[in-house]
C-alpha cells in the first residue's frame, strides 16, 4: 500500500503501438505532487501521506490560516488540491519531497477517481433508463413520466431511495484496474487505457489498484 498521485484529465486520444494496434486512451497530466504532511500511527492513529498539488491562481486569496501554516511549513506556494493516501509504514515519504509521473510504470493497473460530468436535472428515462409510459392508447402528456411511486394506505408513503427524476452526474466516481499504456516523463503524462469520468481539466486521483486483477 503506497501513495497515489494527483493529476488533471487532458482528454481522450488514440495510441498506436509498434505493431499497428490502436488503443483508445485517456491522457492524464500529473502535476508536481509535494508531500505536505505525514500521518503516523503514534500521533494520528494511522499511516498516511498527504499530497498537495496544482497551484492556486495568483488572484485567489481564499487561503485560511491552517493552509497558510501548512504551506509555509514546507516553503511552497499555496496549492489548490490537498489529498491523503493511506500507506504502510515502510512507504512513508519525507516531508517536502516531490512525486512525478514516474511513480507509476507501464502496464501497471491503477484505480482512478474523479468527478463525473454534471447533467443537471434529468428525468427518469435519462437518469435511470426507464421505459416510460405507452406512446398512445390513453396516455397524454405523460409519455416520459415514471408512473406510480408508492403503495396503498399501508404503508402509505414513498420509500427512501426510490428512483425518480433529479440531479444527474457531478458525483465522485471510481474506475478500477485501468491499465497504463505509456508514461511520458518529458511531458508528465500518463496514458490510461479506456475512458475515465469527468470532462477536460477535471481533477483526478490515481492510486494502485486494490483488486489488481
Amino acid at each position: 500500500m503506497r501513495t497515489g498521485l494527483i493529476g488533471v484529465k487532458v482528454g481522450n486520444s488514440s495510441f498506436y503501438s509498434e505493431d499497428g494496434v490502436v488503443t483508445p486512451i485517456t491522457l492524464v497530466k500529473v502535476e508536481e505532487c509535494i508531500v505536505s504532511a505525514i500521518k503516523t500511527k503514534d500521533k494520528d492513529g494511522y499511516f498516511a501521506v498527504q499530497l498537495a498539488s496544482i497551484d492556486k491562481a495568483s488572484k485567489d486569496r481564499r487561503i485560511n490560516k491552517a493552509q497558510k501554516k501548512l504551506f509555509s511549513k514546507i516553503n511552497i506556494a499555496p496549492k489548490k488540491v490537498v489529498k491523503e493516501f493511506r500507506v504502510i509504514e515502510d512507504n512513508l515519504l519525507e516531508l517536502g519531497s516531490s512525486i512525478k509521473a514516474d511513480h507509476f510504470e507501464k502496464n501497471q493497473k491503477i484505480d482512478v477517481t474523479s468527478i463525473s460530468i454534471g447533467k443537471g436535472f434529468a428525468g427518469v428515462m435519462k437518469r435511470h433508463n426507464f421505459g416510460g409510459l405507452r406512446a398512445s392508447h390513453g396516455v397524454s402528456v405523460s409519455h416520459r413520466a415514471h408512473g406510480s411511486t408508492g403503495q396503498n394506505q399501508d404503508p402509505g408513503k414513498v420509500f427512501k431511495g426510490k428512483k425518480m427524476a433529479g440531479h444527474m452526474g457531478d458525483k465522485s466516481r471510481s474506475m478500477q484496474n485501468l491499465e497504463i499504456v505509456k508514461t511520458d516523463l518529458d511531458n508528465e503524462l500518463i496514458y490510461l487505457k479506456g475512458s475515465i469520468p469527468g470532462s477536460k481539466n477535471t481533477q483526478v486521483l490515481l492510486k494502485k489498484a486494490v483488486k489488481n486483477i
